[in-house]
């Protein structure tokens, strides 16, 4: 998607009213970060000087993934335990929606930064919060996620993200051996958590490598959330999926909140669904580790 020239008018026209001051855009670069988006920097100039901004934009039809990653990333801020980019606008003009947050330089996490974010994320944790979910349905990825309010995670859990993509494979025409076993594992996973009783914590919920990095004087930075409130194991499980995170970050948080007996049962458990959802999305490879994950977690029922 390019920038054009109606384009590049909404967006000065949106950093404006943000900021409530003259902001004139110069120019538009691409930059990563727009694996379902289109991504770039907005350099500008306003009184003082030179500014940049990063943006993402889509078709109208994607613009309520955008309304909820700034919401999401709003969330997070007001907890006030990990840093995100600020969000300085979010709309669109009927045809195209857009995003503009503040522009960091960032680089890979190292053994300091992921430590202090694993102790930030802790912190996070630890704030109360009262039910487990969300008070709108938002996106995984590209996949829609369910959300509304539980009294109960495990109910949770199963209906709104396990069930939900096992109906989507459904749908996909996968194997059905493996949506039934799927099936079977959920009437009998209350077993993984006969020593577990989680208490609802807001998670950033897509917390894979790419979505955290850090400043250059060290301070981490996470953002794409896909926010909900839920057992904190599912935020750690899933930054356990694909790599990318240094162990200080794993020791530093255990550090702060060692983890509850049965963890590797559940990070497995819990990261089904991310397994699943890319099987959904992308089918391939990722279908037939959704099957063997399954039957292993079927194995560890006791």
């Amino acid at each position: 998607m390019h920038a054009t020239p109606e384009i590049r008018e909404a967006l000065e026209r949106a950093v404006m009213d943000a900021t409530r001051a003259d902001w004139t855009l110069l120019a538009t670069e691409p930059v990563s970060g727009g694996c379902i988006h289109t991504a770039m920097c907005l350099k500008g100039e306003d009184g003082g000087g030179k500014t940049k901004h990063f943006a993402k934009l889509a078709p109208i039809e994607r613009a309520p993934m955008l309304a909820a990653e700034a919401e999401g990333l709003a969330a997070i801020r007001a907890a006030g335990a990990v840093r995100v980019p600020s969000v300085i606008a979010q709309g669109d003009d009927g045809e195209t929606g857009w995003l503009i947050l503040e522009w960091l330089e960032l680089d890979g996490l190292a053994a300091r930064s992921g430590a202090t974010l694993g102790t930030a994320l802790a912190a996070q944790h630890r704030i109360p919060q009262a039910k487990f979910g969300w008070e709108k349905d938002n996106f995984i990825g590209a996949s829609p996620q369910a959300n509304g309010w539980s009294e109960n995670w495990l109910d949770f859990w199963r209906d709104k993200r396990i069930h939900a993509q096992l109906r989507l494979a459904m749908k996909n025409r996968y194997p059905t051996k493996m949506i039934d076993r799927g099936e079977r594992l959920l009437a009998d996973c209350e077993a993984f958590f006969r020593t577990h009783r989680p208490v609802p914590s807001l998670l950033h919920g897509d917390l894979w490598g790419g979505n955290a990095s850090a400043l250059s004087d060290g301070t981490p930075v996470v953002f794409d959330p896909a926010v909900y409130c839920g057992d904190r194991e599912a935020d750690l499980a899933m930054t356990e999926l694909f790599g990318g995170f240094p162990k200080d970050f794993h020791s530093a948080y255990r550090n702060a909140w060692p983890l509850d007996e049965g963890y590797t049962v559940r990070r497995d458990f819990y990261n089904l669904y991310h397994v699943l959802n890319h099987a959904n999305l992308f089918s391939g490879g990722y279908v037939e580790q959704s099957a063997r994950l399954v039957e292993r977690l079927i194995a560890e029922i006791r």
